[in-house]
């Protein structure tokens, strides 16, 4: 039996679970209000508060540390990466320390704490699946301006996870099939799986299908105008992009379940903006099916927003002529963290070095 604790920081709370192979045993999350955070500057300065809350959380439940058999943290938007499950190493965390990263995230500090638990448990730490996962092919990256090269940010955990689970279901080995992965959650990240390898994907802050909080692909003639219209700062337009747009935006709220509710009550502009977010995923699924020239397994939806029939109904609708659906509701960050270390732990996958 594997013995697996996950650490998981969030904006505003530290997940964590230990599981036994693929049992979830316990999950505890240790939430902070924007007071405690609000001293602090990068997300390096939160390490030694939240490892003290894990300990605490530890002690409360009495968890052997030398009983682990390993400790796996959330992986940041670090270097450009292959997909797989990582060894921490003192190059991670130099890079950490020094932001030799790609964004200024909370997530950062997974690592590090896994690796402060891993020694006191005398076993390795590990990150899995980081949002900058890249494995495109170079046509992926060319734009049609030269300074703005395609990148890879996406939820490649859940991604990644979603895809072993559908493999495991359908008989086959992940690295033989050909998939198409929507998560869809508040942000949207729209992947072809090509034999293993993501070799592509809708930047989810910069374009794709507009999501509960982000604008997705927009008219850049217009969006110009609009920067340079002296109504907006910079950081306006940042917040109107990622945050305040999508379902935001149209309809003031990025909850599906209220949206629904709405159009359950008449709301026509609340069913044409929710059928609108619809559509734009199923024809990113289209234009990925195209990524795989048609040759596709399965299309599989997962993240939050697959809870909703009503959206996963208007997808599927409009994408099952491509491949049979399958639905995987949830973003399942724990259990998704556990299995890639379970995975190298069961001889399954090999560990990368970072």
């Amino acid at each position: 039996m594997h013995r697996i604790l996950v650490i998981n920081p969030g904006s505003t709370s530290t997940k964590v679970a230990f599981f036994e192979d693929e049992q979830e045993i316990w999950n505890e999350s240790i939430t902070y209000d924007k007071s405690q955070l609000s001293g602090f500057g990068r997300a390096v300065e939160q390490k030694e508060m939240r490892r003290l809350d894990i300990e605490e959380t530890l002690r409360r439940k009495k968890l052997d540390l030398s009983s682990l058999s390993a400790v796996v943290g959330r992986g940041g938007p670090f270097k450009s990466l292959e997909s797989g499950t990582y060894v921490v190493d003192d190059n991670l965390l130099q890079d950490i320390k020094l932001g030799n990263v790609q964004a200024e995230h909370i997530s950062n500090i997974g690592a590090m704490l896994a690796d402060e638990f891993a020694k006191k448990a005398g076993v390795s730490a590990f990150f899995v699946d980081p949002v900058s996962v890249d494995e495109f092919e170079p046509m992926a990256r060319v734009s049609g301006i030269p300074e703005l090269e395609r990148i890879s940010l996406l939820h490649a955990l859940n991604v990644r996870a979603t895809a072993h689970k559908a493999a495991r279901e359908m008989g086959r080995s992940y690295s033989e099939l050909n998939l198409i992965v929507a998560h869809l959650g508040g942000g949207i990240s729209i992947c072809p799986i090509r034999k293993g390898r993501i070799i592509d994907v809708n930047n989810a802050n910069e374009g794709g299908p507009f999501s509960p909080e982000r604008a997705g692909a927009l008219p850049v003639s217009s969006l110009v105008k609009l920067c340079f219209s002296d109504k907006y700062t910079f950081d306006d337009m940042k917040k109107r992009i990622v945050g305040n747009g999508g379902l935001v935006a149209h309809l003031g709220t990025n909850d599906s379940r209220d949206v629904e509710k709405r159009i359950e009550q008449g709301d026509d502009k609340a069913r044409l903006v929710y059928e609108a977010m619809a559509y734009q995923i199923a024809k990113e699924i289209g234009a990925m099916a195209t990524v795989l020239k048609g040759q596709v397994d399965a299309i599989l939806l997962t993240g939050g927003l697959a809870h909703s029939q009503m959206l996963v109904d208007w997808i599927t609708d409009r994408v099952s002529f491509i491949a049979p659906v399958r639905v995987y509701p949830g973003e399942n960050e724990m259990m998704s963290m556990a299995m890639g270390v379970l995975r190298v732990l069961r001889g399954e996958e090999e560990s990368k070095k970072y």
